[in-house]
């Protein structure tokens, strides 16, 4: 049986072809880029037309990369980001760019409906958040949350507003332009905490709705993220070169499909996933929520049961950021020196170099510490002002010193998120490590070392949200439980054992690192408004 499954991530698409038997095998896999447009009013948007020119590269590339012809794809589905927001007309043309999930233009919005009351939690009106937390266990208690992404449309581009026929998150407008079916999957649906999730209750929460003053009429028909939601029609397929007729599935989002794909399906198994963004999550039978550290947990694809899910947003993205503003300079001097760029060729990526070059730095980075809030914060505390920063650079530290302290800073911030999990659940041990952050040996023991948790990782690691969507597909395609094929296809490939003669360093770094959020919050505040 073969599957594509496109990834969608931040900034790139990662389009899969699966073969699925008693296993599950990469066939090939293409990559392409889109844009992300941030504004300095806190938007981050993007193109779905850069999104699509994307898909159809990507999947043409996918057959020049293999044996296997457009005729023998038998399913196919979207992994997708989430807590974006699509506004499409009737024709399921999108009304306006997409706003990413890191979007925050409605901070006014958002202070208007949850910061006011006379009692206040988080920051929050004690009466409206427990409304929520009565029905799904969560609330829109964060500027960056879908529904003021919404509100946002509604007080400030009214003529957009008033042709919105419905209201959908990235993967679900890419499934509706495939298959001509406007729909949103439930765990979509849910990250607008806009859905119901008690027993015998579950979708759209009319009370909630009102609340928040959302239009009933905007919210699409829910499908389960196993459930068939329609063919590839004519025209997707002409465009994407594949073959009319083929079963969509409805997919989901990215927090949905990992913890699949890295094979932490039964309660209690935890899995760090690092990408462009980075989060902890542990698997329940059962909902729990923790307000101020925001976490609560979202819905899984496995019907009934949901992932304990704890959010840093630019984990990654500060490796990518270290890459470009400290191992590269700014006038390309690096790229073009003999020296570096034999290395360069010696690695596979300059990832893998700059890995290797840590690698010689002592555990705590020689003192200097970094913190990951590039784009501000959500877990385990919500500032959109926070900012990242080295601390205690000194006139003996370099360069190789603080890209370090990038890589240790992200894994200080994920014990820190593991941390306020098992407050409300048991979490694991081992904890699977998946994402391009696994691929890195190196961040692989520095997360076991900080953690002091052994740290697991798999095959396919970049791809594992691909890989859940496709056994996904394949529970739909069969009839049987997605949880049974990953417990039985998904295996550790390595163990990382926590190093005792790193504890020390780690330990006085990592109690640091969590009060430099509270000695700075207000120099935060005072700097970005």
């Amino acid at each position: 049986m073969y599957i594509i499954i496109y990834d969608f991530g931040t900034s790139t698409v990662k389009t899969c072809l699966f073969e699925i038997d008693s296993g599950i095998r990469l066939v090939a896999d293409s990559t392409a880029e889109y844009g992300l447009y941030i504004s300095g009013d806190g938007g981050a948007e993007q193109d779905t037309e850069e999104w699509w020119a994307a898909l159809r590269t990507t999947t043409m590339d996918l057959f020049s990369r293999s044996h296997v012809k457009p005729a023998q794809i038998e399913g196919m589905a979207f992994c997708s980001q989430m807590q974006g927001s699509v506004f499409v007309d009737k024709e399921g043309n999108a009304l306006r760019r997409p706003m990413n999930y890191l979007d925050q233009k409605g901070v006014r919005e958002y202070r208007e409906c949850m910061g006011t009351g006379l009692i206040r939690v988080s920051g929050c009106s004690l009466y409206k958040l427990l409304r929520n937390l009565a029905v799904n266990y969560a609330g829109s208690t964060s500027a960056k949350d879908p529904v003021w992404k919404y509100k946002w449309v509604e007080n400030n581009e009214p003529e957009v507003y008033e042709r919105i026929y419905k209201w959908l998150d990235i993967g679900d407008y890419l499934t509706s332009r495939c298959t001509g079916r406007i729909l949103r999957t439930a765990d979509t649906a849910f990250a607008t905490f806009l859905y119901d999730t008690r027993k015998g209750k579950e979708g759209w929460n009319k009370g909630l709705l009102k609340m928040y003053g959302v239009n009933p009429d905007h919210m699409p028909e829910i499908i389960n993220c196993t459930d068939r939601a329609g063919t590839l029609t004519g025209k997707a397929a002409q465009e994407l070169g594949l073959v009319e007729g083929i079963p969509v599935f409805g997919g989901g989002g990215d927090t949905t499909f990992v913890n699949i794909g890295a094979g932490s399906t039964r309660p209690g198994d935890t899995h760090i996933y690092v990408g462009t963004s980075g989060w902890v999550s542990t698997c329940m039978d059962h909902q729990a929520v923790d307000i101020d550290a925001m976490i609560t947990g979202v819905l899984s694809a496995r019907k009934g049961y949901f992932n304990y899910y704890a959010e840093l947003e630019t984990a990654g993205k500060c490796f990518e950021w270290v890459m470009n503003h400290l191992a590269l300079d700014e006038i390309g001097v690096y790229l073009t020196h003999t020296r570096v760029t034999s290395v360069e060729n010696r690695y596979l990526s300059l990832y893998d170099y700059l890995s290797g070059e840590v690698a010689k730095v002592p555990a705590g980075a020689n003192g200097v510490i970094f913190t990951p809030w590039l784009h501000g914060n959500r877990c385990p505390f919500e500032d959109s002002k926070a900012g990242g920063m080295f601390f205690n650079i000194r006139v003996e530290n370099g360069k190789r010193d603080m890209i370090r302290a990038v890589l240790e800073g992200i894994c200080y911030h994920l014990r820190w998120l593991l941390e306020c999990e098992a407050r409300k659940t048991k979490t694991s041990d081992p904890i699977r490590f998946v994402g391009g952050g696994s691929l890195s040996p190196v961040t692989c023991q520095m997360l076991a070392d900080i953690t002091g948790r052994r740290i697991e990782t798999v095959d396919n690691a970049q791809q594992v949200g691909a890989v859940g969507a496709a056994l996904s597909v394949v529970a739909g395609i069969r009839g049987i439980d997605v949880a049974e094929l990953s417990q039985r296809m998904i295996r550790a490939n390595h163990i990382y054992v926590p190093d005792p003669a790193c504890r020390e360093a780690y330990e006085r770094n990592y109690r640091v690192f969590r009060r430099l959020y509270g000695a700075n919050a207000r120099n935060f505040r005072d700097i970005n408004g």
